[in-house]
């Protein structure tokens, strides 16, 4: 599957690699885990035919330097997008984040202090008790995962993976996520950056959640098992006046399950849809 970053920025701890499409506003998408930007295949160059989109994969992932030792926390991710913010000179983009990337964009406004224009969510990690799962399962048994034969952590992985779409994955898609966790140095990155990722991260800027005055959009996939609907609605209850829109018969991964009804979305301004009922 051709999707290519072309251009570099580097880090103490390795390389970001990233591209930029189309011209006008800027908007700045952001991954979460464990996929990489290629899940913006079809929403960036929707979006790119009226704004210039940046996408970028986080270090660890996709194809973006991945070794021993590198801090993938989230408060890490949130100081190296603040800098890749500086490096494009961005000083008050769009933003459009989902799972752990929408951590990583509340993180990046609230602590690292970078302006957004508005800020769009979508089946986000934010706050609330969202440590579980798999993530509690790696946090707490690190060394037990590492050491699983490989054809068990591709199954686990490929497992996750599904778990996260309603619909399905498209032919060769769900290999191309999984191309970057293989192998012996690919599945010790796995488990490297699942067992940084902590809430105490998120618990950090709970608080200030509420004094947050730019336009927020919050999107969320009714049959999302990852970040059910409650989570959805422990963000909104946060930031009040952010808008609200359920998608229908879509999961965790509404780039997969819903591209077309998450670009209509994504390229409507603030207030224009109401938020279903």
């Amino acid at each position: 599957m051709n999707w290519t970053l072309g251009e570099e920025f580097e880090t103490t701890e390795g390389m970001v690699r990233w591209k930029a499409l189309g011209s006008g506003d800027p908007v700045v998408l952001v991954h979460g885990t464990p996929y990489s930007s290629l899940l913006w295949r079809h929403i960036a160059p929707a979006l790119a035919r009226t704004r210039t989109v940046f996408v970028f994969d986080h270090l660890g992932f996709g194809q973006s330097d991945q070794r021993e030792g590198q801090d993938l926390s989230l408060a890490a991710h949130a100081r190296n997008f603040a800098r890749l913010l500086d490096h494009w000179e961005l000083s008050h983009p769009s933003v459009v984040a989902h799972d752990i990337g929408g951590a990583v964009a509340l993180r990046t406004l609230l602590l690292e202090k970078r302006s957004y224009r508005d800020l769009t969510l979508f089946d986000a990690v934010s706050g609330g008790e969202w440590e579980r799962g798999l993530f509690q399962l790696i946090l707490g048994h690190a060394d037990v995962f590492q050491q699983l034969p490989d054809y068990a952590h591709e199954a686990l992985v490929a497992s996750h993976l599904r778990h996260a779409t309603h619909v399905g994955f498209r032919p060769g898609v769900l290999d191309a996520f999984l191309a970057p966790w293989r192998g012996a140095a690919g599945q010790a990155a796995f488990y490297r950056q699942y067992s940084q990722i902590r809430q105490s991260d998120t618990a950090a800027y709970e608080h200030l959640l509420g004094d947050m005055s730019l336009p927020v959009r919050l999107i969320w996939g009714r049959e999302d098992r990852i970040l059910p609907p409650k989570y959805a609605t422990w963000l909104h209850e946060r930031i009040p006046h952010a808008e609200l829109h359920w998608i229908e018969g879509a999961g965790h991964l509404l780039q997969e399950d819903a591209p077309g009804q998450l670009s209509t979305l994504l390229t409507a301004g603030f207030g224009t849809t109401p938020a279903p009922e």
